[in-house]
């Protein structure tokens, strides 16, 4: 493979890390910046990476919204821009004809938990193959002030299949009271010192959440963590309690490490452990077990313990067993009690819309929120590799976040924060890509588009932040959604996944327009004061 470096910038320096601790014609452009600016190299696809290695990183400046009459522009495109902004100015009338998007505040959606990613056994083995301030600069990039501020971490119960083995937290067989559980060096040597760090890093909360893959063998039909089984026995029988109880040991173990947790989904993927050979990690669940376990195991043990205030999610697999399953587990007063949001995945998507999935179940249980737990792209059958300097499946990723949004989804998490350039490692060889590939021969790691995707969202639309109206004037090519964020700042993302550059207006009625332009290939967030 060919390596074409484009003109470098230059270097700096980084302060050391420990990491085992624990521009438009119609508009006035005011001013141009970036932070410092992406290294950027192409390696034959059809945009760049930016590569980042223990010296050296790009960076972006601390947000500064402009006094109100201006608004900040920050785009992303696959000629190379990453993260650029602009300061325009808000006009009182506007002379640009055609599209106009209304930002419209009295009407009010689904309130923001965040974004993220997981910490994953491979993500951890990748990040601790770099040196000490190359791990620094690849977990500021994700969880600083100047990176992009990642707010979520999923982290599996024991091991998946991006893991090096099999393995869970009690291979003891009939150890029903869980004498035997521990934590393995995955987590005390590899995941938790990386989140710790992480949670230092961080100006945000970090919100964390656990999903499990498989319980024990010796607890379940198979005898085997892979392929089709299920607990032993019924809900409310003697290997439901221990697997219930399995949940708040690992919460237990990781409160030592002072880390706590957000949420748990009851289990990763439920109906593939349904499915006869199914190749890795895996333990089945239909809607009705999922929802007796839930009653009579898992949510009683949950607020008989010290983590009471966990939240518990549902579901955990792809939306189009919406709103079915939802159905099933959520008409039953005596779980839905236990019960906070609904997860969902991405991977099948595309055969059913939003609408009669996301849509539908939020209409049905609009008390319970939904939260996207897992996506991730070069995981089908036929595609199993990393893509480095793919545009297409970073806009892949924008435009499923903005679908998510506007259908009530409250959070988005990629897969593995980190994999290597093979997109591993994965004991089952289910390789992937992933927002950050790390080349730990070269102590180097490269920021793929995809990471300047979600960053458009995770960096700009914190916590709390709320989803509201934006109505287009006209049928458009263009991917938007808008947001009011808990600061009073406005943000609309304008994603552009044609082959046409497009002239547009945003309209906020008591501030005036933005005219803006929409470049071929390009992701974008404006932003302005409302307050």
């Amino acid at each position: 493979m060919v390596l074409e470096k484009l003109p470098a910038v230059s270097s700096f320096r980084m302060s050391s890390f420990w990491i085992s601790v624990c521009f438009f014609p119609f508009w006035t452009v005011l001013q141009v910046s970036a932070g410092e600016p992406c290294d950027a190299r192409s390696f034959g696809g059809t945009s760049v990476v930016c590569v980042c290695n223990a010296t050296y990183c790009d960076t972006v400046d601390p947000l500064v919204i402009p006094k109100k009459g201006y608004f900040l522009l920050y785009e992303t495109n696959k000629a190379g821009k990453r993260l650029e902004n602009k300061t325009g100015k808000i006009l009182t009338k506007s002379k640009q004809k055609g599209l106009q998007l209304l930002f419209d505040v009295k009407k009010t959606y689904q309130r923001i938990k965040g974004f993220g990613g997981a910490v994953t056994d491979a993500a951890a083995i990748n990040i601790q193959s770099l040196s000490a301030r190359a791990q620094e600069n690849l977990l500021r990039s994700y969880f600083s002030e100047e990176g992009i501020e990642y707010n979520i971490i999923r982290v599996p119960m024991a091991s998946c299949d991006f893991s090096t083995r099999l393995y869970t937290y009690d291979d003891h067989p009939g150890d029903l009271d869980l004498k035997h559980f521990s934590l393995t060096e995955e987590d005390s040597k590899m995941k938790i010192p990386i989140m710790q760090a992480a949670k230092a890093l961080s100006k945000r909360p970090l919100s964390l959440f656990a999903s499990p893959w498989t319980a024990p063998p010796w607890m379940k039909t198979s005898d085997s963590m892979i392929g089709k089984g299920t607990l032993k026995g019924n809900p409310g029988g003697q290997y439901y309690k221990s697997w219930a109880k399995y949940f708040i040991r690992f919460l237990d173990e990781y409160a030592k490490h002072n880390l706590t947790f957000w949420a748990l989904t009851t289990q990763n993927e439920p109906t593939t452990g349904m499915v006869t050979n199914y190749s890795f990690q895996c333990m089945g669940f239909t809607a009705e077990m999922q929802r007796d376990f839930i009653a009579l195991d898992l949510g009683p043990a949950l607020q008989n313990s010290t983590h009471k205030d966990v939240q518990l999610m549902i579901l955990d697999d792809q939306r189009i067993l919406l709103p079915s399953w939802a159905k099933v587990v959520l008409d039953n007063v005596h779980v839905a009690r236990y019960v906070h949001g609904i997860a969902v995945h991405w991977y099948v998507d595309m055969l059913i819309p939003a609408d009669k999935t996301l849509g539908a179940t939020h209409h049905l249980f609009p008390e319970y929120y939904l939260f996207s737990t897992e996506a991730c792209t070069g995981s089908m059958p036929w595609e199993h590799t990393v893509k480095l300097g793919s545009w297409e499946r970073g806009a892949m990723y924008s435009h499923d976040i903005i679908q998510d949004m506007n259908y009530f989804v409250t959070g988005w998490t990629d897969w593995n924060i980190a994999l290597d350039l093979q997109g591993g490692p994965n004991w089952v060889k289910n390789f992937a890509d992933s927002p950050v590939i790390v080349n730990s021969s070269q102590d180097a790691f490269y920021k793929q588009p995809m990471f300047y995707h979600v960053a458009h969202f995770s960096k700009f639309i914190p916590e709390d932040s709320l989803r509201v109206g934006l109505d287009p004037s006209a049928v458009t090519k263009l991917e938007t959604v808008a947001f009011l964020r808990p600061d009073g700042i406005a943000v609309v993302n304008v994603l552009n996944w044609s082959l046409d550059d497009i002239d547009f207006v945003i309209w906020d009625p008591e501030h005036g327009f933005l005219e803006a332009h929409s470049p071929a290939d390009s992701i974008q967030s404006y932003l302005w004061k409302r307050q």
